[in-house]
């Protein structure tokens, strides 16, 4: 099976207010998101699933187009959530307190099956919220791991809620630039393993527990990579990062896993990241990177395309 998730990001912001949303209307945008892509054949291909991972607001107008089509052409083709919070709702418990924090209770209640979990971006945000409290937490390397685990904590937290709510999981790792550290390739190979190896083992932490019933495929980001100007990695450093979370996740937990590439599947890419043994699809954000810079179901379909070939 070819995993391809579509992260949306803020494509509920329009353009002429800082965002990418093409439209004023971001709910008629992402109907006409899932109406192109039902038309264009991308709710039908074969062994291939199809998440698009869009903002709150955009979630219910997204089910209610994507309901419109007849199972036949829609059948591989999911709305999903963008994380859940690390807390859920549950009869008899904790009922609403929740402003602010989506329960994954939310998302499944609006029809959400999929959730993407632990971005480099979420990562970061909670870092700079225990960084507010830990100033010296970059500078001290016994602080500064104690506060990753934290987060990793945090995130495994979020999956089990997820999980035990009835959604699949997409959970994001990768290395930063100073986690990779210097030298040759070889040279970093050991770092990157360390730092991904204590990501696997504490973001993983319970989920065997729920499967087979439920889902978790493993997206790579080389967050050191990702960004304008930035030089992303070759075939061989993906293959052996990919490599190494299969081995280790069935080290750990003793279960296959997919391994999406993360850092931007793209038409330029597509071939490449598909020739990869070790890979299972990819992660979209934007499709156009210059001129007007946004997502387009037709660039979509082509990156499928080039990745099926």
């Amino acid at each position: 099976m070819i995993e391809i998730f579509i992260n949306l990001k803020r494509f509920d912001v329009p353009r002429e207010k800082g965002g990418v949303c093409p439209s004023d209307n971001a709910a008629e945008w992402i109907e006409e998101v899932v109406s192109k892509s039902v038309e264009l054949g991308i709710g039908s291909l074969k062994d291939v699933n199809v998440v698009y991972l869009v903002p709150e607001a955009l979630i219910i107008p997204a089910q209610k187009k994507l309901a419109e089509y007849t199972e036949s052409r829609r059948f591989n083709l999911k709305v999903g959530c963008q994380s859940v919070f690390r807390q859920n709702i549950k009869a008899g418990k904790n009922f609403g307190a929740f402003t602010s924090n989506m329960p994954a209770a939310s998302a499944y209640q609006m029809g959400c099956r999929w959730s993407i979990i632990g971005h480099s971006e979420e990562r970061r945000d909670k870092q700079e919220i225990i960084g507010a409290y830990q100033a010296d937490w970059n500078q001290n390397d016994t602080t500064r791991e104690r506060c990753l685990e934290a987060v990793d904590n945090l995130i495994n937290s979020e999956a089990l809620s997820a999980f035990e709510q009835g959604m699949d999981v997409l959970l994001c790792i990768g290395e930063t630039a100073e986690e990779r550290g210097e030298g040759s390739f070889d040279e970093q190979q050991k770092s990157i393993e360390k730092a991904l190896s204590g990501q696997l083992e504490r973001g993983l932490r319970g989920l065997k527990d729920y499967m087979p019933e439920r889902k978790i495929v493993m997206g790579y980001e080389p967050i050191w990579a990702i960004g304008p100007g930035k030089t992303p990695p070759g075939k061989e450093y993906i293959s052996f990062v990919s490599s190494f979370i299969k081995s280790k996740v069935k080290e750990l937990y003793g279960f296959e896993v997919p391994v999406v590439y993360g850092g931007g599947l793209k038409e330029e890419n597509a071939a490449m990241i598909s020739s990869i043994d070790t890979i299972d699809g990819g992660l979209v954000a934007l499709t156009h990177f210059s001129g007007e810079i946004g997502f387009y179901v037709e660039d979509l379909k082509i990156i499928i395309d080039k990745y099926m070939e």
